[in-house]
């Protein structure tokens, strides 16, 4: 498929943004009460707005008409892309109603309902990420999305990017950070367990030319070869989902975004953490984690293969 920077953009930072309130709030519930003073809480709240609302908005920049994306909200029963959509819209007002309570102080007089209402934020986050997964995973049409370590990816990735910027704004902040070093680095392993899964599931091809061509024209018993495409120049379906990269190339990028944005990013924080205290290294580690999951985003478009192809020209997907 071919690789659209906005919609790339869009999943890496508002799955970061989701993945930030999801901790923030998590933690919230898990301390019995606020884990920081609601003036830095909703410091933090904000940039985790700021992440997803940059993202949500430059997944509009790559449709051919804007004006028409009221229509993808119509479809909440059968489309992951409206329910990610209206549950995203629907957010705003739930996050927000939560941090006015917060900021009236409704966690002295009302300790058992925020508490609820934290751990709620928590899961409605996680599920938005979670759609977000499933609009690629639910094409079948495209057998190197069609997984279930598709949505899990965009989990894990979410949560990973959010735990780094959560530990640096402890960090900034001088919060004490020992508690959840061994947790960033145990997130930072799970992150690429769940990536490293996802490329095994896709590592071979699902489909052939035989199969896709005895399939369409009915035929069991014989196997039907295509002897030329049905045109001689590019075409939609060929540009948009026939992305064609030099195997070479996507290996290349796929080691560059497993070492920077899990090794690299891993051993900073190691280093941070318990060898050198310079806040400096945490920086690295959260530019870096994000140039290798925008290299990883773009090489799971890049990668996939449209069945169409095998109509095309192509020998397999």
């Amino acid at each position: 498929m071919h690789p659209a920077f906005s919609v790339i953009f869009f999943t890496v930072t508002s799955g970061a943004g989701y993945g930030l309130i999801a901790l923030l709030c998590l933690f919230n519930f898990l301390y019995f009460g606020m884990l920081f003073d609601k003036t830095n809480f909703l410091i933090f709240s904000g940039v985790s707005v700021a992440l997803f609302t940059m993202g949500l908005i430059s997944s509009t920049f790559h449709l051919a008409n804007p004006k028409n994306a009221w229509r993808a909200f119509m479809r909440f029963r059968t489309s992951w892309l409206a329910r990610e959509g209206l549950l995203a819209i629907l957010f705003y007002p739930t996050l927000f109603l939560y941090l006015i309570l917060v900021y009236f102080d409704f966690y002295k007089d009302y300790f058992l309902l925020m508490q609820l209402y934290s751990i709620y934020i928590f899961f409605f986050a996680i599920v938005i990420i979670y759609c977000t997964g499933m609009i690629y995973a639910c094409l079948k049409t495209i057998p190197q999305w069609n997984t279930i370590w598709t949505p899990i990816n965009y989990i894990t990735i979410g949560v990973y990017l959010g735990s780094l910027i959560f530990f640096l704004l402890l960090s900034i902040n001088e919060y004490n950070i020992n508690p959840y070093k061994p947790i960033l680095l145990i997130v930072i392993s799970l992150a690429f367990i769940t990536k490293f899964s996802y490329y095994l599931s896709i590592k071979g091809p699902r489909h052939g030319i035989g199969q896709a061509t005895n399939a369409a024209i009915k035929l069991k018993d014989t196997n039907v070869r295509l002897l030329d495409v049905g045109h001689t120049g590019g075409t939609f379906l060929t540009d948009e989902f026939g992305y064609n990269v030099a195997e070479r190339k996507l290996s290349k990028i796929k080691w560059f975004s497993i070492f920077s944005g899990f090794f690299v990013p891993f051993f900073l924080i190691y280093t941070y953490s318990y060898l050198f205290d310079n806040i400096v290294l945490c920086i690295f580690a959260v530019v870096l984690s994000f140039i290798g999951m925008i290299a990883e985003r773009w090489l799971f478009f890049a990668q996939a293969k449209h069945v169409v192809n095998l109509y095309h020209g192509s020998q397999q997907c």
